[in-house]
Order: structure tokens, then C-alpha cells, then sequence
């Protein structure tokens, strides 16, 4: 068995094996990259349906996975031009502005609109152009996700120990994730925690989405979150329109569910601006009319340990020049 194999037409099931250079990557990311030749919607769609096994049992597409999992691959059928793509690089090199970098650790400022990796649609993503742009590197992986119209702070590893290690902090919820969001409304002051059930679910077009749920549903995720407001908001008088008050606050996740703060906001009843999945879709129109094409959603301090010194960190990712023209062009209200 090996990590390595190029899929055949007339292939029967296969089993692969994790090497330990391949250890913490997430099951998408690595079957993507040893089923080369095999479109990146195929390979969503057999870790779908449980047809991929890991250790005779069903696995994620978001599980990482460990240095002697066996999977296992059902038969795949793929063309040869399929393969012959396979073989050049897609992705664009591409730099991204860096926070921090030493040896074992980088984190660099995501813009809004660019996926962190490719899958679902998205042929390729930061860390496949990051790998472009530096082929010396010999490990580039993410320690974490942001969703793709988020902007901010994001982390990629530089060594397997440092992958390892992070992961560990993030799971034990040793770190500190705080993000700059602007919501519709006045959020109360009163409101401060958001301590609800999450449970994940699919459209009918198979796209993903997320729902609060009672304490007892089988499903939910306890999922904590923070709020501070910062400051509160409206537009200068003449454009207001039919547009609201609006709340900038500080939210710091205590855990790291999928689209956690965009749907904790939404359920509180106010919307994260410019939201296209949980928003207020009319408002977010007028928004764009106004100026903000994006959603308004910003990673922007991640507290942490270094994974090698031990030495406790603070890293900041400053709004992006649209967000802050955004906030800049807006009356203050009291708190």
C-alpha cells in the first residue's frame, strides 16, 4: 500500500495507506492529492456517500487523518485527459501579506473572496497557490479554516510538529480567535454570550449550511461565543433609506463550529452585513448600492502558544482599506 498512486479506468477498490508526512491534513485535502486525475467533485462525492472508509469506518471530509489509517477507495473511473490535467500545476502562485513567519510557523492576512483551499467547486485556494508561489518550501499546510468571504488572520504551518501542535491548541480550545464583525441593528449590551447547540445540514443542492438547535437534539454541537459591541453605527443622514442602526462588535468564539458566528449573530436577530448565506438579503442589496460589496466579518486577533518556544503570542490582521472606509464613512451613535 502507498500514499501515492495514479487511478486507473479499470481500477477495482484500492487501499491507501497514510505515510507520516501526511499526518493532520484533512481527508479532502489529501485524497485530492493522491487521486490525481480525479476531479475534486467525485472526490467530495465518494467521501459523501461513505463509500471512502477509513479503518473500515466512515470519515469526514473535514477528519484529519493519521500517519497508518488504511482507506479505502472504491473504483474510480477517470479519463486520460483528466489524468494529463492532473499533472500541471492549476493553481496560480500567489503571495499573501504576511503577519508573522519564523521557521515552523506563518500566519498571513486572507482577503474576502479567496477560498483557503480548493474542493466543492473551488479548483484551488490559498495554500495551493501559497505552494506555487514557494516551491522550495518542503511543508506548507493550514492549521485552520476561514470561510471564503471572511477576510483576516490565518495560519499555515511550516513543519509537521508545528501542524501538530497547533492542531492540539485548537482543539483543547487553548487559543484565542477574536473577529471584527458589523451586524444589523442595535445589539443589546445585555447580550454577551451565545452558549447554543449548532448542527450541520445539506440543501437539496447539496450546498452546506448551519442551524441553532435545542440542548437535546441528537445532533448539536455546543458551541460558545462572545460578544463586545465596539461601537454603534448608522449611515449619514441622506442615505439612510430604509437602512437600520447598525452595531460593530468585537466576538471572540470559544469554540470553532462551521459559520458559528454567522449563524449565532442571524439567530440573535442581527444579521452579519453583507452576508450571503444567513442575511438579510434585500438590506445586503442596498448595502452594495452603498458601498459594501463584502461581507463585513474580519478575523482579527489570534491569541496562541508558539508551537516550538512555548512563548505566548498575540497576532493582529488590521481591517482591510474597505472595511475601514466603510466604518469611516458612518455617523456615531451613542452606546
Amino acid at each position: 500500500m502507498t500514499s501515492e498512486f495514479v487511478p486507473q479506468a479499470s481500477a477495482s477498490v484500492q487501499y491507501v495507506a497514510v505515510d507520516e508526512e501526511s499526518e493532520g491534513q484533512r481527508l479532502d485535502n489529501f485524497l485530492i492529492r493522491v487521486l490525481k486525475g480525479v476531479p475534486k467533485t467525485h472526490v467530495y462525492r465518494i467521501i459523501r456517500s461513505g463509500e471512502v472508509r477509513r479503518n473500515k469506518g466512515r470519515v469526514s471530509a473535514d477528519d484529519r487523518v493519521v500517519a497508518g489509517d488504511v482507506l479505502r477507495i472504491p473504483p474510480l473511473r477517470v479519463s486520460e485527459r483528466a489524468q494529463a490535467k492532473a499533472l500541471h500545476p492549476v493553481a496560480p502562485a500567489r503571495d499573501f501579506p504576511v503577519v508573522f513567519e519564523d521557521d515552523a510557523l506563518m500566519a498571513i492576512a486572507k482577503p474576502a473572496g479567496v477560498a483557503v483551499h480548493g474542493g466543492s467547486g473551488v479548483s484551488y485556494g490559498v495554500i495551493e497557490q501559497m505552494r506555487q508561489a514557494r516551491p522550495l518550501a518542503r511543508f506548507l499546510e493550514l492549521v485552520h479554516r476561514l470561510d471564503r468571504e471572511t477576510s483576516g488572520l490565518l495560519l499555515i504551518a511550516k513543519k509537521k510538529q508545528a501542524l501538530r501542535a497547533m492542531q492540539d491548541q485548537f482543539r483543547e480550545r487553548e487559543t484565542g480567535k477574536t473577529y471584527l464583525a458589523m451586524v444589523k441593528g442595535s445589539w443589546p449590551e445585555r447580550l454577551k454570550v451565545l452558549d447554543q447547540p449548532l448542527h450541520k445540514y445539506l440543501l437539496p443542492d447539496g450546498e452546506r449550511r448551519v442551524k441553532v438547535v435545542s440542548p437535546d437534539h441528537p445532533d448539536g454541537m455546543r458551541s460558545v461565543t462572545l460578544v463586545k459591541v465596539i461601537q454603534r453605527l448608522r449611515l449619514p443622514t441622506g442615505e439612510q433609506n430604509s437602512f437600520d442602526a447598525f452595531t460593530l462588535l468585537e466576538v471572540t468564539i470559544k469554540t470553532g463550529r462551521t459559520h458559528q458566528i454567522r449563524v449565532h449573530l442571524a439567530n440573535a436577530g442581527h444579521v452579519i452585513l453583507g452576508d450571503d448565506k444567513y442575511g438579510d438579503f434585500e438590506l445586503n442589496r442596498q448595502l452594495a448600492r452603498a458601498g459594501l460589496r463584502r461581507m463585513f466579518l474580519h478575523a482579527w486577533r489570534l491569541r496562541l502558544r508558539h508551537p516550538v518556544s512555548g512563548e505566548n503570542m498575540e497576532l493582529h490582521a488590521q481591517l482591510p482599506q474597505e472595511l475601514q472606509e466603510w466604518v469611516v464613512s458612518m455617523d456615531r451613535l451613542p452606546n
